[in-house]
């Protein structure tokens, strides 16, 4: 299990995409994710799926021919497929959600 003590204040933002940022912390073959998506986040491409949990806010994922609505409180899987695509629509002001990742 992934246990440590992360001041996710001492690590600097990332800006990937547009309307995307991330603070992140690697420890191992583990890392941890604090990202923020914003209305202004396009459409856009993972390597893999990504299992988190959102801290704030709401947000449509659309993937294939399934749409599905998270919102804070909730844990999330973010799919991958075939061409490793997914939209995500931000329904409130921005989703904060936090993920933990193999490397």
């Amino acid at each position: 299990m992934f246990q440590y003590k992360v001041n996710f204040n001492d690590l600097n933002w990332e800006e990937p995409l547009e309307g995307v940022k991330c603070k992140l912390f690697k420890h191992g073959d583990k890392q941890l994710r604090l990202v923020v998506y914003s209305k202004e986040m396009p459409l856009h491409w993972c390597e893999k799926g990504h299992y988190g949990y959102i801290l704030d806010g709401k947000f449509e994922i659309e993937y294939q021919n399934e749409k599905v609505v998270y919102q804070t409180g909730d844990g999330i899987f973010i799919p991958d497929g075939k061409e490793h695509k997914h939209r995500a629509k931000v329904l409130s002001e921005f989703v904060k959600v936090i993920f933990v990742e193999n490397i």
